[in-house]
């Protein structure tokens, strides 16, 4: 298999990103959007993924964190798409149930092609940090249509909006590698139709 490693730079008048994912690295992150708590999610994700993460990104925090984490789950989900390829050989699906403290969550993914996002959460805080935690919605949500993924992140329990939104971006990235491992009984893509 070859290198999964996909670099994308996005430059518009709220924002300026570049991104680079390795989806067979070690763990290792460089994170730096300007949001404390969201370095902290980026880094939760590579870590458990087991994903190289690097991210640039400046946005115009003046006004909100919206346009920052929405912009950097567009090229997060067009990298992941680069680095995946042609899904010769991929397991395809991925889920994982995720437990931090008293927060549960639930999240599974099929790299089909086909964007969708269920999204299930009730989470009491406005704010983490100087994150928003609607963007957490809107970050996943940007990640599905931008890598033409089906997302589906459940919270099953939980109280605390840190655990929450950090369990959240672990049982993403535990499902994004389960999704993304190669599988060597898989000689062509896992479809009946013969394409994703």
């Amino acid at each position: 298999m070859q290198q999964r490693i996909s670099t994308i730079t996005r430059n518009t008048k709220e924002t300026q990103i570049t991104l680079t994912i390795n989806l067979d690295g070690s763990g290792k992150a460089d994170i730096s959007t300007g949001i404390g708590f969201f370095d902290h999610m980026l880094n939760s994700f590579a870590r458990h993924g087991l994903f190289d993460l690097t991210v640039k990104a400046t946005g115009d925090l003046e006004v909100d964190c919206h346009h920052t984490i929405e912009d950097v789950g567009i090229v997060l989900g067009q990298a992941i798409a680069q680095a995946v390829g042609d899904k010769k050989s991929i397991c395809r699906y991925g889920d994982c149930i995720l437990p931090m403290d008293e927060a549960l969550i639930l999240c599974a993914i099929d790299l089909s092609g086909r964007p969708y996002l269920g999204y299930e959460a009730s989470i009491s805080s406005e704010r983490v940090g100087g994150f928003d935690t609607e963007m957490a919605k809107e970050f996943f949500y940007a990640i599905s249509y931008s890598a033409s993924m089906n997302l589906h992140i459940r919270q099953l329990a939980g109280e605390n909006s840190h655990h929450i939104i950090e369990g959240m971006f672990k049982a993403f990235a535990k499902a994004l590698d389960k999704a993304t491992i190669a599988d060597p009984r898989i000689t062509d893509v896992l479809s009946t139709k013969g394409s994703l």
